[in-house]
């Protein structure tokens, strides 16, 4: 018997990571599922143990459980490194034209992604000669019918999942200004299918507008959104040729080609 397995029932929180971390090493060495057995011993951990914490990994969809007693990495890896390859490859395709866009407006230039119902702010070119406090710092995140970059999102959504989107959230507002109603949604998400660009009218933060343009993969899929924010008398229309320019360009440095349809 090992240390481990010595441990009080009431495992402290961190430990029970530790192992969970283990577990899945342990299942990354091999390609093929692994009985319980031979994780358990390669784990050091009693099979009891190694049981119940891969059951948890199973019901989040770590770990596969192809058939009974054996186990093998889950698809829910493969979706979340997948999804941090994404951010790091569009944050750093899209640093240094974000920086020149900036210059340009003097005004915050923001990069976004979707998770979920909401949109999660991976980066942020600015500056405090442009006037405007930042409000929502790196990593913050908003509803998706809130803001600019997630109409964009949802604009690409076929009209059942918006549906859906608006069933699950109750379309909750921010401001007066704040879309709260689905009809009134599904219009202003036919404008940013047919001007390519999309629009908040003060509608998450009083005082603020922002405009957006989407960032597309190689496969031609929206992967992110780059907007303007401003106070709401200093956004200039002026500022929206520049703005999809520059998410084009992040775009082919992505590998886009196509056109979206």
């Amino acid at each position: 018997m090992t240390k481990k397995d010595l441990d009080p029932p009431n495992t402290p929180t961190v430990q029970v990571i530790e192992r969970m971390f283990t577990l899945i090493d342990v299942l990354a060495s091999r390609e093929d599922a692994i009985p319980l057995k031979e994780i358990s011993e390669k784990a050091g951990l009693h099979p009891s143990t190694t049981h119940r914490i891969l059951n948890d990994l199973v019901a989040g969809r770590f770990v596969d459980r192809p058939q009974s007693g054996s186990y093998r990495l889950g698809m829910r890896l493969l979706e979340l490194g997948n999804l941090v390859k994404a951010r790091l490859n569009v944050r750093d395709a899209a640093l240094i034209p974000m920086r020149e866009l900036h210059k340009l407006t003097q005004q915050p230039v923001n990069l976004s992604m979707r998770q979920g119902d909401e949109i999660i702010y991976v980066e942020r070119a600015y500056s405090e000669r442009s006037g405007m406090q930042v409000v929502r710092a790196i990593g913050g995140r908003a509803p998706l019918h809130l803001t600019s970059v997630g109409k964009l999102f949802l604009a690409a959504d076929d009209p059942q999942r918006t549906r859906a989107y608006a069933t699950r959230t109750g379309l909750q507002g921010h401001t007066k200004n704040s879309i709260t109603d689905l009809e009134t949604l599904e219009r202003e998400l036919s404008k940013v299918r047919q001007y390519g660009q999309a629009s908040d009218n003060e509608e998450l933060e009083l005082g603020v507008r922002c405009m957006a343009a989407g960032i597309y993969d190689d496969q031609a899929k929206l992967v992110a959104g780059l907007s303007i924010s401003a106070p709401s008398g200093r956004l200039e229309e002026d500022w929206l040729p520049k703005l999809q320019d520059t998410a084009r360009q992040i775009s082919e440095t992505l590998g886009y080609r196509g056109h979206r349809k």
